[in-house]
């Protein structure tokens, strides 16, 4: 059950930062409090690290005895979109079957577990914020751990208002004064604080080349622009009241290719193995380590690659792509066999079995986030690829086609199909083998899009290039709602409450989840439509 709630947490923690009263307003002796702890360079990079740190929660006990539910944001961006099925047993975790049919209820695990979670990133970086400008450590430091909480408060806030809608804003620790008195802004609104924290990042933010090999990881000038260039762009297909235009993403999107720190990785089929983690083309990852705990790695391993793994070998089957989406794929284009695999195929050298319709509900797992049985029990340290560098080309590819630069447009999109053509098997394609076979695909495979290809026909190429280059990212629920599809791809129930859970947004509605039950109770907090 879950026991960390949005009062709750921020209650603790601010309980735990001020203290009481009385003696108490007393500095105590030879003890760490928010007024004095960034008194040097280590505690402050300490902090600013453990508003990273939420970002890997994903299931598990924080080390404190809080329990924090299942969340995973493959659980909305694939589940709950065409791409994929819950997987696993008929009967095993049903709240993610309710999720994509819209029949969760307030109540719902990974409802609570990501609201949670979400809420402590925030105060956290709210913390970092309100003390670092007082720090005793270089201006540079400084600036640039300002730069990173602001780009974990933007991030954290964004990830709510796309499941949740628009949300309490709050731009310091929270005070006693606004429990249960603050009231949820706008969709707009949320969204402009999240602007506003992105643009700060990429004034204070360094370029990925100006990390010590020691801070690789560590978030940079290029995520801040490429996530506002993604907030501008789902704003545009869903609510754009807040006026963006196609050439913002496209200055943002071209910054981050003529900035010289990122480049396609040469193949795509070792872009999730453990080999190109923060490489050429990482824009964002979560970091993890491998631990040595079997589940609830909060500290250092994460269990979203363990959950997504085939039950036949060490994992729990979720997330399951669908035949819709393996369909997708353009006959011999090597990348299906790096996003996708069903019974039979070889993984790291190992014969795959994969018990379906038993334990299975499509057929098939999602390759990018398959891992090797460790030799005992232990959370994945795989690190989660949130935005690569073909995701920026893409938005580019898009916001060029869209403002009339055709040609741009098709460069782009030729450029990642260009690096497609040549991809290998995955690792470990053949029994026993340990390497990456040529996948011997004819000449004609994936051929360039030609100048023939315009107006919406270079539209449609663009968003089927995101479908198949982005498979099983945790992003096509948004190109659904953005593109005004997803409605349109539900059936008979399932489509009449995801309506009736819909905001309406200036360009297409916008299906909600239900707000906790306990924060709607406690804090006063207007439910979303239809719960």
């Amino acid at each position: 059950m879950k026991k960390y709630s949005f009062p709750a947490l921020l209650i603790a923690a601010f309980t735990l930062l001020q203290g009481c009263s009385d003696f108490l307003d007393k500095q105590p002796l030879g003890r760490e409090t928010d007024t004095n702890y960034f008194s040097d360079s280590t505690n402050s990079i300490l902090a600013i690290n453990a508003v990273y740190d939420v970002s890997s929660y994903d299931e598990g006990t924080d080390g404190l005895g809080n329990y924090l539910p299942h969340n995973y944001e493959w659980m909305w961006g694939d589940v709950m979109s065409d791409d994929a099925e819950k997987g696993s047993t008929p009967s095993d975790f049903l709240d993610i079957q309710n999720l994509k049919e819209w029949r969760a209820l307030a109540t719902n695990t990974p409802v609570s577990g990501v609201w949670g979670n979400l809420w402590i990133g925030i105060y956290r970086a709210n913390w970092v914020l309100k003390n670092i400008e007082t720090a005793p450590i270089s201006t540079s430091l400084k600036n640039r751990i300002a730069g990173e909480a602001h780009f974990f408060r933007a991030y954290y806030y964004f990830y709510l208002v796309r499941l949740f809608g628009g949300m309490p804003l709050f731009s310091e620790p929270v005070k006693t004064s606004e429990y249960s008195t603050t009231k949820r802004s706008t969709l707009p609104e949320t969204y402009a604080f999240i602007e506003a924290d992105l643009n700060l990042a990429i004034t204070l933010l360094p370029e990925k080349s100006a990390y010590a090999a020691a801070d690789l990881g560590r978030v940079t000038k290029g995520a801040a622009r490429g996530y506002l260039a993604r907030a501008i762009m789902y704003q545009m297909g869903m609510d754009n009241t807040n006026n963006h235009t196609w050439q913002q993403v496209y200055d943002l999107t071209d910054a981050v290719s003529t900035s010289g720190q990122y480049g396609l990785t040469a193949n795509f089929a070792a872009i999730f193995d453990e080999v190109s983690e923060n490489n050429i083309e990482s824009v964002f990852e979560i970091q993890a380590k491998e631990s040595g705990q079997t589940y609830g790695p909060i500290k250092t391993g994460v269990t979203n690659n363990v959950i997504q793994n085939n039950r036949a070998t060490w994992g729990w089957g979720f997330n399951n792509p669908t035949t819709n989406l393996v369909t997708a794929f353009e006959a011999n284009d090597p990348r299906k066999a790096m996003t996708v695999y069903g019974n039979g195929d070889v993984l790291f050298g190992v014969r795959q079995t994969v018990a379906f319709p038993a334990e299975n509900m499509t057929g098939y797992l999602n390759r990018k986030a398959a891992i090797v049985q460790p030799a005992q029990a232990s959370a994945s340290g795989q690190n989660i690829r949130r935005m690569r560098y073909a995701e920026v080309l893409l938005m580019k590819a898009e916001a060029a086609a869209r403002t009339g630069n055709e040609s741009v447009a098709r460069a782009a999109i030729n450029e990642i199909r260009a690096r497609a053509r040549k991809s290998t098997l995955p690792l470990g394609s053949t029994v026993g083998g340990s390497s990456y076979d040529p996948t011997n695909i004819p000449a004609t495979a994936l051929p360039d899009i030609t100048s023939a290809v315009t107006g919406s026909a270079l539209i449609d190429a663009i968003l089927h290039e995101r479908r198949v280059e982005l498979g099983m990212e945790s992003l096509r629920l948004w190109d659904q709602i953005r593109t005004g599809t997803y409605i349109n791809s539900l059936t008979g129930d399932i489509k009449t409450r995801a309506q009736a859970h819909s905001i309406a947004g200036s360009v297409n509605p916008i299906p909600v989840l239900p707000l906790p039950l306990n924060e709607v109770q406690t804090w006063g907090l207007q439910q979303n439509p239809g719960y």
